[in-house]
């Protein structure tokens, strides 16, 4: 019993950790727990543990951190949701071990944790296609003042500074316990009693921050927090002079598990629900109309009709489609759509093959649609894209496996490789028309020119998690501001549920998270977001990361609350705010989470390169 009592308080401490870094994030969103979440990881995290043990109890817990926390994915994949959870659980082994480490040679926690924080929170968005998901700082997406460091730093900084505040109560926790023992030294719990009191664990450990160093990191960590929060306070306060009124968007969502939608035996009937929203929201006045992801279920160029038919009447319903869209674009709005793309490719051999995409298709009030298409450039790796079909076959079938239920573990995406900017040059007039409801009454009289040109670019679901896709739109090469605003289209239709009533649609975090994270894409680039997302969550976001409650017009009953629109079909029309500002992160991008990651890295080989040392020394 006296061995295993290191590895039960270990493991106690992991749990709760656990548990808070759990209640911070959203739909609950306990937020101000963030400031203390790591404080149990880092004191279990003690010097005297055994490496072995602390990285077993690490591997238990954050494995099952992680089951908890992405159950949303076993409808989709079980093994693929075992497997990708043991792969997030690294990512409590590898910063447990480091921080040992940091502990070890009595680094002061009040900047030695952030660093690794931000550090490994880097590197779990690198493999399997990436995955930037339950960042620290992801918990303090409605403290905008706080947030607004992400356009020098990203997200790592606003996780930094989180981290910082855990790693300085942690410093103080060391610290006063010691003084009430009366002693710089303990040993490893159960072994002795100093001054007639026996240390917690975790407490323990052969060095630890001196007073001094303990005052620097308090005056230090009040100073960060309180000019991160002034910053905050001066870019908010900045809006009026930057931020101007843009066109209305108006944004559809759509309420179709992906069971139902996959089995394409409703195209139609979503397409048709689809165009009446589409059709309510120009009457309402709307300058353009976003769709969500693939919620039009066919090929929608024209070109490639000749090319790839094989049976009379195979692209009649794409036609159909197609042609709907141009006529009710013509002479009503610009129409953004979510679709299949495809194109005629050569391979590195030489041969021919038809590439597929998911797609984004713009159609303009002349009745025409853009030449141009917006191919996704980060497909979800396996589920959409498997780079191990033509080039490792053997591999690929054994992957099979993990691919989605139902799912043709044939098809495989290819990644777009051009950063389509779509521009809407059309001057018109535009209204809030009288017939749409709205509580604001001057809304029914408002008139509002479109000014031109106005230039925007599609992030495709979970791109709008990851930092470079929306960045590497954001400048030209000159570094000036290339787009006004993102739309992100989205199908969150795979993590939802049916329960009972199959009429019924029962969401899951996954939607509620997946626009938090979405807010820091804007800040970092001070570009509005439109989001238009399958069974939600549909909002507009500002350049400040506000995810906007409230609209000017909307269909009945949907929720003013942003966070509330789960699970329904809907539509919602507002105004866009343009902001003028280019940030500092669009030029530079994510060179402070970069240098976190390095020291990061550099703290798990050092130890390893002294035990080599040492050996050869030896020998």
């Amino acid at each position: 019993m006296r061995n295993r009592k290191p590895l039960v308080i270990v493991l106690s401490l992991f749990v709760l950790s656990g548990i808070l870094l759990t209640v911070i994030q959203a739909p609950l969103g306990w937020s101000f727990l963030a400031w203390v979440a790591l404080v149990p990881f880092a004191l279990a995290c003690a010097p005297q543990v055994k490496p072995r043990t602390l990285a077993f109890a690490a591997l238990v817990v954050g494995y099952l951190y992680w089951l908890g926390n992405v159950y949303w994915i076993v409808p989709i994949t079980i093994i693929g949701w075992l497997a990708m959870c043991l792969y997030l659980a690294l990512f409590w082994v590898l910063p447990a071990l480091a921080v040992r480490f940091a502990r070890a040679k009595g680094l002061p926690l009040f900047i030695a944790l952030p660093i690794l924080v931000a550090g490994w929170e880097r590197l779990q968005g690198f493999p399997m296609g990436g995955f930037f998901w339950r960042f620290l700082g992801h918990s303090q997406y409605q403290n905008l003042a706080l947030i607004q460091i992400a356009d020098i730093l990203g997200a790592a900084g606003i996780s930094f500074v989180v981290a910082m505040v855990n790693g300085l109560l942690v410093d103080l926790v060391l610290f006063f316990w010691r003084r009430r023992v009366g002693c710089a030294h303990q040993e490893p719990p159960g072994s002795e009693q100093v001054g007639g009191h026996s240390p917690p664990y975790g407490v323990a450990g052969p060095r630890h921050p001196s007073g001094r160093i303990i005052i620097v990191g308090f005056a230090a960590t009040i100073v960060v927090v309180i000019s991160t929060v002034l910053y905050g306070q001066w870019r908010l306060g900045q809006s009026t002079r930057y931020v101007t009124e843009g066109p209305l968007v108006a944004s559809l969502q759509s309420n179709v598990p992906i069971s139902v939608k996959r089995s394409h035996q409703k195209s139609v009937e979503i397409f048709d629900e689809l165009m009446d929203r589409s059709k309510a929201a120009a009457a309402a006045g709307a300058d353009l109309i976003v769709w969500p992801e693939t919620m039009v279920q066919g090929l929608l160029d024209p070109y490639l009709w000749s090319c790839l038919k094989e049976e009379e009447g195979e692209f009649d319903q794409d036609k159909a489609f197609h042609n709907a869209l141009c006529e009710h674009a013509k002479g009503n709005a610009y129409v953004l759509v979510g679709a299949p793309g495809a194109e005629i490719r050569r391979d590195q051999r030489g041969q021919l093959y038809v590439g597929n995409y998911n797609s984004a298709y713009f159609y303009r009030p002349d009745g025409t649609r853009d030449p141009a298409r917006y191919d996704k450039i980060h497909p979800v790796f396996l589920s959409e894209y498997n780079p191990f079909k033509r080039s490792f076959p053997w591999l690929f079938e054994r992957l099979k496996v993990f691919f989605p239920k139902g799912w043709n573990p044939d098809y495989s995406l290819d990644r777009g490789t051009r950063y389509t900017i779509f521009e809407m040059a059309t001057k018109r007039v535009s209204s809030l028309k009288s017939q749409v409801s709205s509580s604001d009454s001057e809304l029914q009289t408002s008139n509002f020119k479109l000014q031109t040109p106005y230039h925007f670019a599609v992030i495709i679901c979970y791109e709008d998690t990851i930092p470079y896709v929306g960045r590497n739109f954001a400048l030209d090469p000159q570094g000036r501001k290339r787009v006004d605003w993102l739309v992100n289209i989205s199908n969150d239709g795979w993590f939802v549920r049916f329960e009972n009533d199959p009429a019924r649609v029962i969401p899951s975090t996954e939607l509620p998270q997946h626009a938090a994270i979405c807010a820091f894409r804007a800040v970092e680039n001070r570009l509005p977001i439109v989001r238009s997302v399958n069974t939600g969550i549909s909002c507009l976001v500002e350049s400040t990361g506000r995810i906007r409650d409230g609209y000017l017009a909307a269909s009945d009953n949907f929720p003013r609350r942003a966070m509330e629109r789960t699970a329904m079909a809907g539509w919602f029309l507002d105004r866009l705010p343009i902001d003028k500002r280019v940030t500092f992160y669009s030029r530079h991008g994510e060179w402070f989470a970069d240098s976190c990651a390095v020291l990061f890295v550099a703290v798990l080989v050092w130890p390893l390169g002294a035990r080599l040392v040492t050996r050869r020394a030896k020998a």
